[in-house]
């Protein structure tokens, strides 16, 4: 066992466990992670947290964030929102294409969002793991590949907003400066998932993030 692999599942937990905190400061009607970890626990659906609570062990710099990130297996994806409904009555459902989206009854604000598995890099994050086992509980995070490659994905997007793009260059960042034994042939194997031809993109932002050039999105 590497020196990594022994220390990474308490960096994880520690990480959740402060990115857990922040966010209930200031995010009215939190639902914290860990106990949307063990709903799905208990109703044995199979996901991967992702999200800034999931990704936090691999950037080194946990953070708040308004809502929590899971992606579930497609035929689970009806059992997981069941089971965090019944658990949290106040949550309501807005089921749309990509993502089922529970939201606070009175304020309308997301507080979990079930990510279905329609793209094949969300997909690959359920197969492309690291398990953190805490005192409490034991769940999946992303590998730090499949990290990168869940933050590449945004980065790219025609669709996304500038403002979170900037988000989400820092966060893959963190990741690279935080994680010296990335695998390049698997990052690259992720990113062609992403669009054709991703894979060479994103093993050249890492490069560029060693090198400590200036990504260009």
């Amino acid at each position: 066992m590497s020196a990594r692999a022994k220390k990474t599942p308490d960096g994880h937990a520690l990480s959740l466990f402060k990115s857990s905190k922040l966010s209930g400061v200031y995010v009215p009607h939190f639902i914290a992670p860990e106990e949307v970890i063990r709903v799905l626990n208990a109703a044995k659906v199979s996901f991967t947290l992702v999200g800034a609570h999931g990704l936090g062990g691999w950037t080194g710099k946990p953070r708040a964030t308004e809502d929590v990130d899971v992606v579930v297996s497609q035929r689970h994806v009806k059992k997981a929102v069941a089971a965090l409904t019944t658990a949290f009555p106040d949550l309501e459902v807005d089921d749309q294409p990509a993502v089922v989206r529970l939201r606070n009854r009175e304020t309308g604000a997301v507080v979990v969002d079930v990510m279905k598995p329609n793209q094949s890099v969300i997909h690959a994050a359920l197969k492309n793991t690291h398990t953190v086992r805490s005192v409490r509980s034991t769940y999946n995070v992303p590998s730090v590949e499949m990290a990168l490659a869940l933050k590449f994905a945004p980065m790219v997007s025609l669709n996304r907003a500038e403002a979170d793009k900037l988000i989400d260059s820092a966060d893959f960042i963190r990741v690279v400066q935080n994680n010296a034994n990335v695998d390049l042939d698997k990052l690259a194997a992720l990113g062609e998932l992403v669009y054709r031809g991703g894979g060479k993109e994103i093993v050249e932002f890492v490069r560029r993030v060693r090198a400590g050039e200036q990504l260009i999105l």
